[in-house]
């Protein structure tokens, strides 16, 4: 074992994209209990799980609205997602290392709540909540929030900037050591101790004080996923983990990957932070065989449970409209302008790359883009690719889904997790007591303290 295998070690996220699993129809899957989407011990079984495989962290996707933009978001697709703070609270009571991510919006939330509930849940767990910083992408959701358009894209990036500074100030407004508690003389506080972050900006006024106190943390760590100018920005300024784009699996998607590493970390020096402070994890569904032809036959299986129609009209959302007129098998008749577009830019980005390096027809173009993550090998054939791109510098670990839950969970987690462990590029065991503590990642300093700290030091 080399020495640079010793020292460096991958970071592994257990990605929820849909309750059943990462792909649109998992639920169709003859191993999922399509019935237990509401039941807690079904996601009990999948925590634990991943615990036993010594996954950094559970990521649970979340939207807040049911996609009826098309008939087939009703008829064909999952679209029952339990509320995230009630599920992960429960999760946090049956397991003790894993950590706990949920998925937020910046643009349909306010920051006093959100600072509220992510610091309860820090608590609670130990130390081991985590944030998914989205703005979220598309107009059913603007409807059930009192708006009849989503806000435009660098409109809600602004936001959520603003957004996760005021988080962290109300985060801020207790120190350490605030809390006195002492019974005799009756002080429950010391109140030079609690801070107002007395906020007003552009989205927000918020006066503060949270009335949680400091997290176990700090801050929760914050996650985010995008791939446009502005998602990158918003990674190196505030992100701590990052969800990246796998655009392919050979030696181009390798070389693009690392592009993408040191464009978003090079950014961070601008903001004074180090490269260290940023994990950045891509995004990939591993299928799983004990030969090769196994895991092609897994995923073929897969693929077929998709809907014809449900596969256009999910490409008719990415691409904001309907093409469910155009030949099955001829090319898509027009480019789509990302200058003009509204929802996921990277989502739209990568489908305009397939279009690019291929003559795809539209029901290739359907394929690729509902299964874009999803590669299929031998354990060892799966642990060579994660080794060589944690490695080569095109990520720092790997936020992984499943094709279906359980069953896609336990095959990582009895087969490739062993052989990771082997080559030494994952734990063996937890060896923190808090999320940042495993992602290694520094405890922030409070604003308050600092300021003071800064003020003494100069006076």
């Amino acid at each position: 074992m080399s020495e640079q295998k010793r020292q460096k070690q991958m970071v592994l996220g257990a990605m929820m994209f849909f309750p059943s699993g990462g792909h649109i129809s998992s639920w169709r899957h003859p191993e999922v209990n399509a019935q237990g989407l509401l039941d807690f011990n079904y996601y009990k079984q999948i925590l634990q799980t991943a615990e036993r495989g010594k996954f950094d962290m559970f990521f649970y996707a979340d939207e807040l609205y049911v996609w009826d933009r098309f008939e087939t978001g009703i008829s064909h697709a999952n679209s029952i997602r339990p509320e995230p703070f009630t599920l992960l609270s429960a999760l946090a009571v049956v397991t003790e290392h894993i950590g706990l991510a949920a998925t937020v919006s910046t643009t349909y939330n306010e920051p006093y709540h959100i600072a509220r509930k992510l610091a309860t849940l820090d608590h609670l767990s130990n130390g081991r909540a985590a944030w998914n910083i989205v703005t979220s992408q598309a107009d059913e959701e603007a409807r059930n929030f009192s708006r009849d358009k989503h806000l435009e894209h660098s409109k809600r990036y602004e936001r959520a900037v603003e957004f996760v500074d005021v988080t962290q100030g109300l985060w801020d407004s207790w120190e350490d050591d605030a809390l006195l508690l002492d019974k005799e003389s009756g002080y429950f506080a010391d109140k030079d101790k609690l801070h107002n972050i007395q906020h007003k900006g552009v989205h927000f006024q918020v006066q503060g004080p949270l009335n949680v106190t400091r997290p176990p943390q700090g801050y929760p760590v914050l996650a985010q996923a995008g791939a446009s100018e502005s998602g990158k920005e918003v990674a190196a300024e505030k992100a701590e983990v990052v969800f990246a784009p796998i655009h392919s699996f050979d030696a181009e998607g390798l070389l693009a990957g690392q592009q993408l590493y040191e464009d978003i970390k090079g950014r961070m020096a601008k903001y004074g932070r180090s490269r260290d402070e940023l994990k950045i994890i891509p995004g990939i569904m591993p299928i799983i065989g004990q030969t090769e032809e196994e895991a092609k036959e897994k995923l073929a299986a897969i693929e077929s449970l998709l809907p014809e129609q449900l596969g256009l009209d999910l490409l008719s959302h990415y691409l904001g409209q309907d093409i469910s007129s155009y030949p099955l098998d001829e090319p898509l008749p027009f480019r789509p302008d990302l200058s003009q577009f509204n929802q996921s830019k990277s989502a739209l980005e990568r489908i305009l790359e397939m279009m690019d390096k291929e003559q795809l027809t539209l029901r290739q173009l359907y394929q690729r883009s509902t299964n874009r993550r999803g590669l299929a090998g031998t354990p060892e054939q799966i642990a060579d690719f994660l080794e060589e791109w944690f490695l080569k510098g095109a990520a720092d670990g790997f936020n992984v889904q499943f094709s279906h839950l359980p069953g896609g969970l336990d095959d990582f987690v009895n087969l490739v997790v062993p052989e990771l462990q082997r080559r030494g590029v994952f734990r063996i065991e937890y060896t923190g007591g808090t999320l940042r503590d495993n992602l290694g990642l520094k405890r922030p300093d409070n604003r308050f303290v600092s300021v003071r700290a800064d003020h003494l030091a100069h006076s």
